[in-house]
């Protein structure tokens, strides 16, 4: 099974597991669009990854972290990020992929994170799993350490088939 964990939005990460192993951990790819600049998902680049690790018949599963609007953040940037949501959502139909979609709560729980510090699942996946240490290297990616705990979050949880997001 090919697992697809995603942290949503431009600032976000895609992780790729199979067989519970991180193949490979990505930044979102983004491209700037219109005249003040802004990134947006690419969405060709975004299927380009999902695609080139699809061998033949294997099950595919997507998680996505589960995200909703948050008080103090402006209209404009909610948009976007319902954007980004809106765009993986529509790749992962488009490939008949598998969509499963868990709270960041209920993830963080499961690692001890609750009411820690943003740069704290860094260090939760290098203590899970070492020889990721050199590929989180920096603070800007604690995003790329919580798509890897989302995906190891769904994978504890589903190999018992009690997987409930």
């Amino acid at each position: 099974m090919i697992i697809f964990s995603i942290d949503p939005g431009v600032s976000g990460a895609i992780c790729v597991f199979k067989d519970q192993n991180v193949l490979d951990i990505y930044d979102v790819p983004t491209m700037i669009e219109g005249k003040k600049n802004k990134r947006q998902i690419n969405s060709a680049q975004v299927t380009y990854i999902f695609k080139s690790f699809i061998n033949g018949d294997e099950k595919v599963s997507v998680i996505v972290e589960q995200v909703n609007a948050m008080p103090g953040q402006g209209v404009t940037s909610m948009f976007n990020f319902g954007q980004s949501f809106g765009i993986i959502k529509g790749i992962c139909a488009a490939l008949g992929f598998s969509i499963y979609f868990v709270r960041p709560a209920k993830w963080k729980k499961h690692f001890n994170l609750i009411g820690s510090v943003k740069d704290a699942s860094r260090t939760k996946v290098i203590e899970i799993f070492p020889s990721l240490s050199p590929k989180i290297t920096k603070k800007k990616d604690s995003n790329k350490a919580d798509a890897i705990l989302i995906g190891k979050y769904f994978i504890d949880n589903f190999k018992n088939n009690s997987f409930h997001g």
